[in-house]
């Protein structure tokens, strides 16, 4: 029994020893240099050196000290100083039109005329009424001054003359009421008026524009009520008419709306035809500036959940600097920290590489 168990055990040592075929060699040797090369890589990440990594291609721009502003976009609008509607004064027929859209007109000139023959009817009778009390008063006038007549006969013929004359004169103004004139100098800009129709008091009118004097109005939030004042420089856009002006705040109100929680300012603009009524503006006004600033563009910031930071570019290493931001405006933003001039940041392509990655300048700027 001895020599069974004896010769049983030679055969399972000479069964361990056997040698392994070369296909289960070469699939161990595999394993062993996958898991080699895994410990290569994450050693030279450790380490900060990727020679074997491919170079990423990007852009950079070279930070230095300069001016930095910080502006308040307002929107606002061109409104005319003198933009009115002339309306009658009484209601009546058009029975003469005299001026046209795009007419120049002036101060009290007669834009229509209304249908008053009733008025000038009343106004003939009295008249020849008045020429007949005229005639009266003359000659009673002229008997007094030679003390021939009594004084009451001359002064009911004065008195009589003087109420026709006043008679007159209402109808006349009575009259005048049935006409659309100019209120202001400027140039006819609406005319929705024809002959025949029933004018009124605020019915449709003639809009009569002044556009030699126009100004910018707009609506600031309360919370700059101490930052926006009248006499303030500010910057106006007029991207239809592709200009822009530095003014002065001419108007800016003392009261708060209780609706909107803001005030209103007004900024007179210098003649020019390209500019229109009811035109956008958008008003800038420099609430924040700083001579000696650093600033990036807005796409070199990179932001993680508790802090911001950009790369930058260190002889061809991506470099992880974190930083603290200021006011942004204008795409870029102003670096309150972290960066003292004359780094090289990464602007495109920062948002695709990690710290101590190999880099590629193919733009440059300063």
């Amino acid at each position: 029994m001895k020599k069974i168990l004896y010769f049983s055990a030679i055969l399972v040592l000479a069964a361990c020893n056997k040698p392994k075929d070369k296909a289960s060699q070469l699939a161990d040797l595999k394993k062993e240099q996958a898991k080699i090369d895994s410990q290569i890589v994450k050693l030279q990440v450790e380490l900060g050196k990727k020679d074997s990594v491919k170079s990423i291609d990007v852009s950079t721009v070279t930070v230095t000290p300069g001016n930095f502003t910080n502006y308040v976009d307002l929107q606002g609008h061109i409104d005319a100083q003198d933009n009115v509607i002339a309306y009658p004064l009484t209601s009546g027929t058009i029975t003469n039109l005299y001026v046209k859209a795009g007419d120049n007109v002036s101060k009290g000139q007669v834009l229509a005329q209304l249908d008053n023959s009733v008025q000038l009817q009343s106004i003939a009778q009295y008249k020849a009424q008045l020429a007949f009390a005229q005639t009266n008063y003359d000659r009673q006038k002229n008997l007094w001054d030679q003390k021939i007549g009594t004084e009451i006969q001359y002064l009911q013929a004065k008195s009589s003359l003087e109420a026709l004359q006043r008679q007159v004169d209402g109808l006349k103004q009575t009259a005048n009421m049935y006409r659309i004139v100019a209120p202001i100098s400027g140039t006819v800009d609406q005319m929705d008026l024809k002959l025949g129709q029933l004018a009124g008091p605020g019915a449709t009118g003639i809009r009569i524009v002044n556009t030699d004097n126009l100004k910018v109005k707009a609506d600031v939030p309360e919370s700059y009520a101490t930052d926006i004042n009248q006499g303030d420089n500010v910057k106006v856009v007029i991207p239809d008419a592709n200009d822009s002006l530095m003014l002065k705040v001419s108007f800016a109100a003392k009261v708060i709306d209780v609706g909107s929680r803001s005030f209103g300012i007004e900024i007179k603009l210098p003649q020019n035809k390209a500019f229109r009524p009811n035109m956008t503006a958008t008003i800038r006004v420099a609430d924040y500036s700083n001579k000696k600033s650093i600033a990036v563009p807005l796409n070199a910031i990179q932001h993680s959940d508790t802090s911001s930071f950009v790369f930058v570019n260190e002889n061809g290493v991506a470099k992880k600097q974190m930083v603290k931001i200021g006011n942004t405006y204008g795409g870029k933003s102003e670096i309150v920290s972290g960066l003292n001039g004359g780094e090289q940041v990464v602007t495109e392509g920062a948002s695709e590489i990690e710290d101590g990655d190999k880099l590629k300048v193919l733009n440059s700027a300063n």
